[in-house]
């Protein structure tokens, strides 16, 4: 073989391998939920009758919606619908003369009217452990809105032990998904976690999870320290990395916006820069 012909081979395998084995991934077909809530209705009679009840371990707002303009302002003038923690109620409207489209639901965690209270939390990772931080507050990628804007990065890689921050009730779980992209369509498919600390009203997200890493399930309480997670690379990532949020309720489209995190022994988020090393000590 001449080495015309040998580079020729090289040539073509090479674009063999950009053509093939570095494929763009496509998004997922499936979208998940992390948490449900009983949601029904029955019209009879000119009698609209909704039943709605939270599982969850915290507050939960809910909006009725409708395309019928006149029926969606009767329901705005209770909008939201506050369910207190594992709760239900039923709602009664009179006087509906039809109903032309099915109803829907929307749902955002936590309550406006509950005082937050100040919190110092625990690094996200197991004593003895030092992880790194890879992108800090208000940054240009991705932490630049008010959904992320406290939030931390770090270099935990992929099957790493993710601990909780606080004591409280698991939430929301998605662990469903096994794959990763760059641009922003890919952010409603990560994998996450969603704990709330009830006496400050405070809930804490652990995002980017492997496929399975969950370690817990939506009711059950955890205590500060506990292992809940393995650490991933799903949705809107690049790189194998925790994503640690502390967010409060709030009226935006997520429901929930970011808060300064404080850790336990004075570090503060919004000092921490990216190459700052964290270590959460034995004692």
């Amino acid at each position: 073989m001449n080495i015309h012909s040998l580079n020729l081979i090289i040539v073509t395998l090479l674009n063999l391998t950009i053509l093939f084995g570095c494929k763009t991934p496509t998004l997922p077909n499936e979208k998940y939920n992390q948490y449900e809530y009983h949601k029904s209705y029955t019209f009879k009679q000119e009698t609209l009758r909704i039943e709605l009840k939270n599982p969850l371990h915290c507050p939960l707002r809910v909006w009725v919606l409708s395309a019928d303009e006149d029926l969606q302002k009767i329901f705005n003038q209770s909008a939201p619908i506050l369910l207190e923690s594992d709760s239900d109620t039923v709602l009664t409207y009179t006087n509906i003369k039809k109903i032309d489209n099915q109803l829907s639901f929307s749902s955002r965690l936590g309550s406006l009217s509950k005082k937050i209270e100040p919190i110092k939390v625990e690094f996200p990772f197991p004593k003895s452990k030092e992880y790194t931080v890879i992108q800090g507050n208000n940054s240009n990628f991705t932490h630049n809105s008010d959904f992320s804007r406290y939030a931390l990065d770090f270099d935990m890689k992929t099957n790493d032990t993710i601990c909780s921050a606080t004591s409280g009730y698991v939430v929301g779980v998605i662990d469903q998904y096994k794959l990763s992209g760059k641009g922003k369509e890919w952010r409603p498919f990560a994998n996450f976690i969603t704990i709330y600390e009830p006496n400050s009203g405070v809930f804490f997200q652990y995002v980017h999870l492997v496929h399975k890493g969950s370690l817990v399930k939506i009711g059950d309480k955890v205590e500060q320290g506990q292992k809940i997670a393995l650490s991933g690379n799903t949705g809107r990532s690049t790189v194998e990395h925790l994503h640690f949020s502390c967010l409060i309720p709030a009226n935006t489209e997520n429901g929930l916006k970011s808060i300064p995190i404080e850790f336990v022994g004075g570090k503060k988020g919004i000092e921490l820069k990216i190459g700052d090393k964290l270590k959460k000590e034995q004692f």
